[in-house]
């Protein structure tokens, strides 16, 4: 009997001691991990190996993740060993970070899903990367984006192949961003980050239940990012929650010498943008609703949705103001575009690349890829630069050309004149699109059309689901540097709606 016991008891403290910590990763926070960091029920390590075996068991029907990070448990360890010593956690200590596949990442290849990127490794970390990582954060992955980050539509490269969406794997996640929106929305990290030139940020946050904030353009450094359109492009915070985007945000937000824009950003910063997290932001604010991009042939599911978030936002307390328009506005939106790809990828290439073999579009050709959409975007590339349509007119930043200033104003004067706080739209007005169908499946993308040209921020927060179990995303435009107010909007929108749902 005293033998029996004797193994009984051997064999149970054995095998607690060898099994690994179940860890509970579905939705969450950076809150409650620093929760349980501070109580001992996990440490960095435990729960960046957490995170390596959902990817491992997940992502092979998703196909959001491109590359692990070889050092990620390593530099879990560090974290931990730092926080044993000193009892003090930093602000986004321990926090694994999927990172979008075209932001220069120490220790690993940054490829933009292209082949001629395949074996690069950056010599050192992009400008927001080195900021995360003085936070505490860890990069568990870089993650599948649309090669190039040409397409809003759907996200393949030649170097992964095409990512699903998790709630419908027959459907797109949109793109370029979609391997991030992808990844963070089935719990396979933390937070994630993505880059936007037009929609994608924003796009991939709807189509996968996300928060996706497009910041004020010269807000964050794009330092060490592969461009798609400098003049466009910004990089920000994709999570399942306002309150982790903001706590990214307060980490990447600042000025960097290396993007002279960021100088714009200054003393336009406060202290902390989560003193704006107010459960009751939406109390006597004053929304916009912006029913020419509303009305624009939608989905007749994704119009209910926004016509019940008019009403949620309404009991929450706004004000809302129907039917606002923007004098000239279908005039000032046009000939916004502007093909500077050849020339901010070249100075991309030899800024960091610094290879004979890879300096030109025309190496970019050569060397080829996977992709029937990718090669036909190219092909447009090597006989168009400069505007669009009426090419004699200059291109520009959101501070210096005209035609984005003219565009900004006009909005800017009907929100100052209504005294409105923001402008709603659905991020889509259609759900996501199958895979087999994308391009004649894809519409209602309201992203392309403001923020990207006019410079101003623009967040995207769930807005409820469609048939298909698609998700749907809701968008507020705010004023430039006017995050504050926005942060405030969508987290009263998102507390007083929780829409958010994980993947199943």
């Amino acid at each position: 009997m005293k033998n029996w016991l004797y193994f009984t008891l051997f064999f149970a403290l054995h095998f607690s001691c060898s099994e690994k910590k179940v860890i509970s990763l579905e939705e969450l926070t950076i809150a409650e991990i620093h929760q349980a960091y501070t109580e001992g029920d996990y440490n960095a390590e435990e729960l960046v190996q957490a995170y390596l075996d959902r990817i491992q068991s997940k992502d092979s029907a998703i196909n959001s993740i491109s590359e692990i990070n070889p050092q990620a448990l390593e530099d879990a360890r560090k974290l931990d060993n730092e926080f044993a010593q000193t009892g003090k956690l930093r602000p986004l200590h321990g926090i694994p970070v999927i990172v979008k596949d075209n932001i220069n990442t120490l220790g690993l290849p940054t490829t933009a899903g292209a082949l001629a990127l395949a074996d690069f490794f950056p010599e050192s970390d992009a400008f927001i990367i080195q900021k995360l990582k003085e936070a505490g954060a860890i990069v568990l992955a870089k993650s599948n984006m649309a090669e190039w980050a040409f397409s809003p539509m759907h996200s393949e490269s030649s170097t992964k192949g095409t990512t699903h969406n998790p709630y419908n794997l027959e459907h797109v996640p949109a793109g370029s961003s979609g391997g991030t929106g992808a990844a963070v929305a089935a719990n396979l990290g933390t937070v994630g980050l993505g880059t936007d030139t037009g929609n994608s940020i924003r796009g991939p946050s709807s189509h996968n239940s996300l928060v996706g904030f497009r910041t004020t353009l010269g807000l964050i450094s794009r330092e060490g990012i592969v461009p798609l359109y400098l003049r466009n492009d910004v990089v920000g915070p994709m999570c399942r929650t306002v309150e982790d985007a903001t706590r990214m945000l307060d980490v990447i937000a600042g000025y960097d010498a290396k993007d002279p824009i960021t100088r714009h950003s200054e003393g336009k910063i406060p202290t902390s943008y989560t003193a704006f997290l107010k459960k009751d932001g939406l109390e006597n604010a004053r929304i916009g609703v912006f029913r020419t991009l509303s009305e624009n042939d939608p989905n007749p599911e994704i119009s209910a949705l926004f016509n019940q978030a008019l009403k949620d936002m309404e009991g929450l307390g706004a004000v809302i103001v129907d039917s606002v328009e923007v004098a000239n506005f279908q005039e000032l939106r046009q000939n916004q575009w502007c093909a500077s790809f050849r020339q901010d990828l070249e100075d991309f290439l030899a800024t960091y690349v610094k290879r004979d073999t890879v300096s030109t579009l025309e190496d970019v050709i050569r060397i080829g890829t996977k992709s029937d959409y990718t090669r036909s975007r190219i092909d447009l590339f090597l006989t168009n630069e400069g505007r669009w349509e009426e090419s004699e007119i200059p291109c520009g930043d959101a501070f210096t050309d005209l035609r984005r200033i003219a565009f900004r104003e006009a909005i800017e004067h009907v929100m100052d004149s209504l005294n409105l706080d923001a402008l709603v739209y659905p991020s889509w007005n259609h759900p996501a699109a199958r895979i087999d169908h994308f391009q004649e499946e894809y519409k209602g993308d309201n992203s392309q059309i403001i923020a990207p040209h006019t410079g101003q921020p623009a967040f995207t927060v769930p807005m409820g689901f469609v048939s298909g179990n698609l998700p749907a995303g809701l968008q507020f435009l705010g004023r430039m540097f006017d995050e504050p107010k926005l942060i405030q909007l969508v987290y009263g929108f998102e507390q007083g709606t929780h829409h958010r749902k994980a993947p199943h």
